[in-house]
């Protein structure tokens, strides 16, 4: 991943420490491993972010288990920021919904009847649960949550494309 979103990094490693007491090199594999591989920060990024946390009174190193082997532990501030943070995450989903493509302006639907809006709004929906499902997921992993959700998905994808052959074949 070239471009990480600002503030990434910081949430999810006060995530992590949340979880259980983790070394900077169990943080960036634990990271690789829930991105799926597609990014593992590197230790010019992490140390000095725990480092960062540590000053600020956000987490404490933890007494050493393992020689030469630091782990980090959250604070009770550092839990506050990170509450703070998942209000924030929340709030601007909540907002934002997802993204639409540039020519779903705001005046798209205006013209069309109410039947077409609350088809806007229900994909709008529709994308902010996914959202919220795979962040869910991934804190809290269920095989049976996981299956349940991907038969869920494709069988409306499925009738999703097959309104769109419809539609298609009509022009």
């Amino acid at each position: 991943m070239a471009a990480v979103p600002k503030g990434f990094l910081r949430y999810y490693v006060l995530r992590l420490l949340s979880e259980k007491p983790m070394s900077g090199s169990e943080i960036m594999n634990e990271l690789e491993k829930r991105t799926h591989g597609f990014w593992k920060p590197s230790p010019g990024s992490i140390y000095p972010l725990l480092s960062w946390l540590q000053e600020k009174g956000y987490s404490n190193e933890v007494s050493q288990q393992e020689p030469g082997m630091k782990r980090y532990v959250l604070t009770d501030q550092g839990r506050t920021i990170l509450d703070e943070h998942a209000k924030k995450r929340k709030e601007l989903r909540k907002r934002a919904g997802f993204f639409p493509p540039p020519f779903m302006g705001p005046g798209l639907f205006s013209h069309h009847s109410e039947k077409t809006r609350k088809l806007a709004k229900a994909t709008k929906t529709l994308a902010v649960s996914s959202w919220e499902l795979l962040e869910n997921l991934g804190e809290r992993y269920s095989e049976e949550a996981a299956t349940k959700a991907t038969e869920i998905i494709e069988r409306t994808t499925q009738q999703i494309d097959e309104l769109l052959r419809k539609l298609k074949h009509k022009e």
